[in-house]
């Protein structure tokens, strides 16, 4: 198995499905955690040298930080569409600053994902409704994918950036594929990734490759539900089968926080024979 993939875990005493730490990424910035927690149960962590991004992937909850308290967060139970001809909602949200902490009550059956990076101390602690983040769809036909902006670079952060993504089935999304793994601004940025999914219908699948110019890092991997592949360098596109459509919530941090990336020249005709 690549050492890219992490399958979801049997759930520990703390409720956690998954654990990337630096450490075990074997890169310097991107920490990610999902926990599932049931109705009635809560989880309290140190936030320590890290500043945090507690996203409802499904579910409702309680939050407090050491000087802050939200109550009765979260609107959905699915982060697809939850009946015929709805739409998807967006997530609730809560940064937390390093040097804290930060207390979960799971109202309902929770999902909760705790997106990390370095922390600096310039924001305090602050509640992202929906209200606050942005909305877009990007490419068209079978290229599509609708864009939920939970933490993006004109939000308030030290180095997190944090978005979500639906691909509807049948679709590519991260496509052409694109870096951003070279400190070389204007054209590029360095980011490390995280791509966390869900298959609707659970039992599906999707793929994802990760590879690099010269072919020192080539994988294709083939995801499931709560998957996770950790991105470190490279393009990295990803492909949902015809029936399953895609989720993904998308973690970033890097030297500087700005998202630019760069498309692989190769394949980057299919989005300029419509410019």
């Amino acid at each position: 198995m690549t050492s890219l993939l992490s399958r979801v875990q049997p759930i520990n005493s703390e409720g956690r499905i998954q654990n990337i730490t630096p450490e075990s990424a074997g890169w310097k910035y991107v920490g990610f955690d999902v926990f599932e927690l049931k109705s009635g149960q809560s989880l309290s962590l140190e936030t320590a040298d890290r500043e945090v991004c507690l996203v409802l992937v499904t579910g409702k909850a309680d939050i407090k930080s050491r000087d802050e308290s939200w109550d009765n967060l979260g609107e959905r139970m699915s982060v697809f569409a939850e009946a015929p001809g709805e739409e998807w909602k967006p997530p609730f949200a809560v940064y937390v600053p390093n040097d804290d902490r930060f207390e979960i009550e799971a109202l309902t059956d929770l999902e909760l994902a705790v997106c990390s990076a370095p922390g600096k101390g310039n924001y305090p602690a602050r509640l992202i409704s929906p209200d606050d983040m942005t909305y877009e769809t990007r490419g068209d036909g079978t290229n599509i994918r609708h864009i939920c902006n939970i933490l993006p670079e004109t939000a308030k952060a030290d180095n997190l950036l944090v978005v979500e993504v639906i691909t509807p089935n049948g679709s590519w999304s991260s496509y052409p594929p694109h870096k951003h793994d070279s400190d070389n601004l204007p054209e590029e940025s360095s980011l490390e990734e995280i791509y966390y999914f869900h298959v609707d219908p659970p039992q599906g699948f999707a793929f994802q490759r990760v590879y690099t110019n010269d072919g020192s890092l080539d994988e294709t991997m083939t995801v499931h539900n709560q998957d996770v592949v950790q991105v470190p360098r490279g393009y990295h596109p990803v492909g949902a089968p015809h029936g399953y459509d895609l989720y993904y919530l998308n973690v970033m941090a890097g030297p500087k926080r700005i998202w630019k990336f760069y498309n692989d020249p190769e394949h980057e005709w299919i989005v300029k024979k419509d410019e």
